[in-house]
Parts: structure tokens; C-alpha cells; sequence
């Protein structure tokens, strides 16, 4: 493939190999990052994807049946439809979040048919989220820092930091050196206090990001972003990256 001669819109679907989706060789996946939970931005890894999906056939076939030659092939056939539905989003290239692929892997598996997979993919999911949390407690604790907890509906929940950090980093993205997501996270952090609505962090978020806007005019594009992230959320019902 000659990437020189290619327009951004015209990449054409990724039909990655068993032995491809293991090593991911192909070269047009460079232009495409992912915002992991911490905010560390890391290259596109079509198996990493494959790796999860496969963990979800062990938790529901066993390892003996996951490592039988159809599994293998229907975790590259899922892996490919993945990644085409990530790139048709942003086919001049992008950054996406961790939760858009997560999101797109449990599509994938349901539009397959494999219904128990998804769910056992959710449930990790869930675990991952929990054991995370437990993490941030526990870290809290050992460095005397108070856990803040959220108010989320009816659910009281730790603030998830690394997800507000990553939040801001993306809406950052592309603005230059001068943009900083640390500052934005730690004029939000000050504002923010146990017990306060996920709504109120929001608020706070968007707030810590005009408040730099007289420094470095740019600001005002994170403080847009941030905002659209908020719009998205009272319309779709779930929250959805930019990139998403």
C-alpha cells in the first residue's frame, strides 16, 4: 500500500490476518493513538483487542476451546470488524479513548451472535473497574490522601481521577505545548469536594478550564470540548469521548 498517494477518506477496510491481529505489522494503524485510563497516550494495538476477546471465550469455553482453530479465527474476524468500525470514525486518523474500543468490542460480539462472551466481557470490564477503584482507595490511604466520593444518581462511587485526567488530556489534544491538562485537573481537583454530584465534577472541570483562558487563549477550545463532552452526556445518556 502506497500511503503517500492515498487521500485521509479513502483507507480502505483492515482485513488483518490471524498472525497479522497477533503482531499488528500494518503500517496504516500508526497514524492512530489510544488515551489510555492514566491519560498516557500509546499506539494502536490491534492485539491487545484480540487478547481480550480471547479471555472472554476462556471465562465462557474453557482454554482448551478458545485455543481451537475456529475461536482463533472468529476472534480475527471480530478484531477486524472492530478496528474497521474505529477507523471509519476517523479515517484521516486519530486518538481514541480506551472506552470507545471497549465499547466497540462488546458491539462486535453481540452483532456476532456471541452473546455469552459479552456478557463475560462486561463482567471483566466491571471487575477491572471495581478492582481500579479499590486501587485508588487503597493508594489514598497509604499516602493520607482523603478519597473524594462522587454522587452518581442513586450510586456513591470514589472519583475516578485517572478518567477525569484523561477527560481533559483529549479535550487538550492538538492545541499545542502551551495547553497544559495538568493545571486544568488541578484548579478542578481544588473545586472539588466529598460528596459532590458527577455533575457538579463536570461543572467544575469546565470551569478549571476558562479560568485559564486570560493565560493562553487556546483554553478556550478545551473549555468548548469539555463542554460538547457535557452535551453529549445529557443527550446520548452515556458519556462519549470526542473522538467517539
Amino acid at each position: 500500500m502506497h500511503l503517500a498517494t492515498e487521500t485521509a477518506t479513502s483507507l480502505p477496510p483492515v482485513n488483518l490476518s490471524m498472525g497479522q491481529v497477533q503482531s499488528s505489522p500494518d503500517t496504516r494503524l500508526s497514524q492512530f493513538k489510544i488515551i489510555r485510563r492514566n491519560g498516557a497516550v500509546v499506539g494502536f494495538e490491534p492485539s491487545k483487542i484480540s487478547i481480550a476477546m480471547t479471555k472472554a471465550f476462556i471465562a465462557v469455553n474453557g482454554g482448551q476451546g478458545a485455543a481451537s482453530a475456529r475461536v482463533r479465527e472468529l476472534v480475527a474476524g471480530l478484531t477486524n470488524a472492530v478496528v474497521n468500525a474505529l477507523i471509519r470514525r476517523r479515517p484521516e486518523g486519530g486518538t481514541f479513548h480506551i472506552e470507545d474500543i471497549q465499547d466497540q468490542v462488546e458491539l462486535a460480539l453481540m452483532r456476532g451472535g456471541e452473546h455469552e462472551v459479552a456478557r463475560a466481557y462486561v463482567l471483566y470490564r466491571e471487575a477491572r473497574t471495581q478492582e481500579r477503584a479499590r486501587q485508588q482507595s487503597a493508594q489514598a490511604k497509604e499516602t493520607n490522601v482523603p478519597v473524594i466520593t462522587v454522587v452518581d444518581g442513586a450510586e456513591k462511587r470514589p472519583l475516578d481521577v485517572t478518567a477525569l485526567e484523561a477527560l481533559v488530556v483529549e479535550a487538550c489534544e492538538g492545541l499545542g505545548p502551551d495547553v497544559k491538562p495538568a493545571l486544568i485537573v488541578q484548579a478542578a481537583l481544588r473545586d472539588i469536594y466529598d460528596g459532590i454530584s458527577i455533575g457538579e465534577v463536570r461543572k467544575c472541570t469546565v470551569l478549571a478550564a476558562r479560568s485559564l483562558i486570560e493565560s493562553e487563549p487556546a483554553y478556550g477550545f478545551v473549555t468548548a470540548r469539555l463542554l460538547l463532552n457535557n452535551l453529549r452526556l445529557e443527550t446520548l445518556g452515556r458519556e462519549i469521548s470526542h473522538a467517539g
